[in-house]
């Protein structure tokens, strides 16, 4: 009986009930569409996430298998240098891995300084001494102590020179 006298409540409801009851689960309806589509779009946006890692991740070990790869004939030359007895093979085992090496940092766009013999320049050089050298212009870089290095344009490692520098004994 009771089902009954709650089955009469729910028909006797007014229209304006009615509407308010569509209308209330018209709402909850879009809110639940509205809700699986944000929880779809975080897993949209995690999946892009992961995917963008793991492209970095591929593409950084792409770009150290290539330069490691450059290394290994540099490395096996060396290898090769080691086994002569006499110092003349030896001298021009090294020779020939320093040419190898220096023509795989050239096809990285490196690039020694050459400095020797023209004007200091602070931009491109460290002058870690001076020497007096009458015959070679004051400030002219007479002796490169180590080697300076250009990647692209820009100075990866500055020389380290010996700039000529007159006494002032007049």
């Amino acid at each position: 009986m009771e089902i009954e006298g709650r089955d009469s409540e729910i028909r006797s409801e007014s229209p304006a009930s009615v509407d308010e009851a569509s209308a209330l689960a018209a709402a909850q309806a879009l809110a639940e569409e509205r809700y699986k589509e944000l929880q779809y779009a975080r897993a949209e946006i995690e999946n892009v996430r992961k995917r963008a890692e793991r492209i970095a991740l591929e593409r950084l070990t792409s770009g150290r298998k290539a330069m490691v790869g450059k290394f290994l004939p540099v490395l096996d030359n060396l290898r090769r240098a080691t086994t002569y007895e006499h110092s003349d093979g030896l001298r021009e085992g090294l020779g020939a891995t320093l040419k190898e090496f220096e023509a795989l940092l050239a096809s990285e766009q490196l690039r020694p300084i050459d400095i020797v013999g023209k004007p200091f320049d602070p931009r491109l050089a460290e002058a870690i001494a001076t020497r007096d050298v009458p015959e070679v212009d004051d400030g002219t870089v007479i002796e490169e102590v180590r080697r300076g290095y250009l990647l692209g344009e820009d100075v990866l490692r500055p020389a380290l020179v010996v700039v000529a520098k007159h006494s002032d004994s007049a």
